[in-house]
Formats: structure tokens, sequence, C-alpha cells
């Protein structure tokens, strides 16, 4: 799988600014076949295991997100940035490299004791994924994994997520 995806990343030199080597997933949904085992593999994983709620973190983590959620037969729930809910919110602020950001999801999105899988392309620094998970545990569910296409391993994302399980489909050092 990782060479798979290694091939269909592409790299996209000081996006979005200079010294930045960008990880560009794109190639990766405009093959079919890459796409579908991204989702087999994701899938696959959690096979057998008790999955109630898959939460995709906005945007890229609503394309893997949903159809792990329809072949596993969960629900899905967006978090999303705030301001872009219609509903009654709870959000989570936190910091980022240069400032803070929030994000926010229903009230009713998770259940208490809800098994819930976050899903997302990359994982980074592991500030926005840290926070979907503390919204879920706010409102009593349990974060059984992250799951990501890519990891940027030599950000140390790892460490902001805690003792949280963290699955990567492929990871550059």
């Amino acid at each position: 799988m990782e060479k798979l995806l290694k091939t269909h990343i592409r790299d996209v030199p000081d996006f979005p600014k200079p010294g930045i080597m960008f990880k560009d997933i794109t190639p990766l949904l405009q093959k079919p076949e890459v796409f579908s085992a991204i989702i087999d593999a994701l899938a696959k994983r959690y096979e057998g295991e008790k999955v109630d709620t898959i939460v995709g973190i906005e945007s890229r983590g609503f394309l893997f997100g949903t159809p792990l959620a329809h072949k596993l037969g969960a629900s899905f729930v967006p978090v999303r940035k705030k301001g872009k809910l219609p509903y009654e919110t709870v959000d989570v602020s936190y910091d980022l490299e240069y400032g803070s950001a929030t994000i926010e999801m229903h009230t009713d999105a998770i259940g208490k004791g809800h098994r819930t899988i976050v899903v997302d392309d990359l994982l980074a620094t592991g500030g926005t994924a840290a926070a979907a998970c503390t919204l879920i545990e706010g409102q009593g569910g349990e974060v059984v994994e992250c799951a990501f296409v890519v990891e940027l391993s030599f950000l140390n994302g790892r460490e902001k997520m805690g003792d949280r399980k963290i699955h990567s489909l492929v990871a550059y050092d």
C-alpha cells in the first residue's frame, strides 16, 4: 500500500509558502482504483471492530470518512471550522504554529459510549486531530483510533495525540 500511495502522491515545492514541500493527494482521488484501495485498506483494519461513528475532519477527512462509514455501516459526523454548521454546536480551540483555530461539531453528533474513528487525509502537527478527539470525548464518545492516509512523521504529530491510537497508511520521515 505504501508504495502505491507514494507513487500517486505529488510533491509540490514551496506551497503554501517557501520552504514547504506540500504532499498533494489529489492524484489519489483521480485514480478510482487507488481511492478504492485506500477505503478498502481502512475498512479491512476495522472489520469485526464495533464502530458506531466515523468523524471526518474538514474537508479532506470527508472524502475518506464518508465512504469508510458507508462500508462499515457506521454514521458519519463532520467536524468543521467554527461557524459552518447550522445546528447547535460544541467547539474547541487549539493552538497552531502561528495563532489558533476553532473547530466544532453538532451537540447531538456523538452519543455516550459511541465508538468512534477519526479520519483525515494527513497527520502533520496533530493539533486539529487532537482537538477533534477532545470534542468526541467531551460528548461521551470513545476514540477507538485516528486514521490518516498520510503522516508527516517528522512533524511529530503523534506527540500531540497523547496516548490515542494512530494509524496511517503511508508515512514520510
